[in-house]
């Protein structure tokens, strides 16, 4: 066995050769461990959607994972050391601490930006796992190693409603949008998700109001009716959330988006 401190300078204790056997709690971690050694994912949470049709037994939520069944699968093969990837915004401490008590090896993920998310990613997949480095990983890379442009549109991203809140600071979502030059015009604020009037969003000086489908599914029927003042448009909260290998289609996407608003 060796030891490694995950992005939190835990300690995780980790087989000396490959990890075989993983159990995910972050739906982006289920879709870039199913990319890139994807017999290797033994578990995922309800709300890990991608790749489509992945197969393997969920263990509820990321905020209320069912920790008797992580421990059953860890405990089901004394050969193949079974490892936990987590991440510390979508997962409680509480959870991560108890899987450590009861002998499960955890590592956890920390995600505020964008070259964070791709070097994390680089440690798990390298150095905790022992794998190759992916090549949507090595694209993904190539795709956002650009310095961020000089903003051309100003926006505003809710992630809830009633009560409102918004992507603010220090988030991967505020610094991939600015790496296309879309500014979100609530970036500085002190708070990281924080609550907001809807007024506070509806404004004039706002080019749009992005509405992604998670964690609120945000539909044509339920978010835009609310703004007067600022355009909206719904987007795919995967392109602007998760840091696997939807970044490459993310790339596309969001210039396209930003081109697109720039021309207002």
């Amino acid at each position: 066995m060796r030891t490694l401190p995950d992005d939190l300078g835990m300690p995780c204790s980790l087989p000396a050769g490959e990890v075989t056997r993983v159990v995910s709690l972050v739906p982006s971690l289920t879709e870039a461990i199913a990319a890139t050694e994807a017999q290797a994912l033994v578990g995922a949470t309800d709300w890990c959607t991608h790749p489509a049709g992945l197969d393997v037994p969920r263990v509820r939520g990321t905020k209320n994972p069912d920790l008797t069944r992580i421990v059953e699968l860890a405990g089901s093969s004394t050969t193949d050391p079974l490892l936990v990837v987590a991440n510390q915004e979508e997962n409680r401490e509480l959870d991560v601490r108890r899987l450590r008590e009861r002998g499960v090896s955890v590592w956890v993920t920390v995600i505020e930006d964008v070259p964070q998310a791709l070097a994390s990613m680089r440690r798990l997949v390298a150095d905790a796992l022992g794998w190759r480095i992916p090549t949507w990983l090595t694209e993904a890379s190539a795709l956002w190693s650009c310095p961020p442009p000089p903003p051309v549109a100003r926006v505003a991203v809710p992630i809830w409603r009633d009560p409102w809140m918004v992507v603010g600071s220090r988030t991967f979502t505020t610094d991939l949008l600015r790496r296309v030059g879309i500014e979100n015009v609530f970036g500085d604020h002190a708070g990281r998700y924080p609550h907001v009037e809807v007024s506070d969003i509806d404004r004039v000086d706002v080019d749009a109001v992005l509405l992604p489908d998670e964690p609120y599914v945000f539909t044509a029927q339920d978010g835009p009716e609310a703004f007067s003042r600022a355009p909206t448009r719904l987007i795919d909260g995967r392109l602007i959330t998760w840091y696997g290998p939807s970044l490459i289609t993310a790339r596309t996407v969001l210039d396209t988006l930003a081109a697109e608003l720039a021309d207002r």
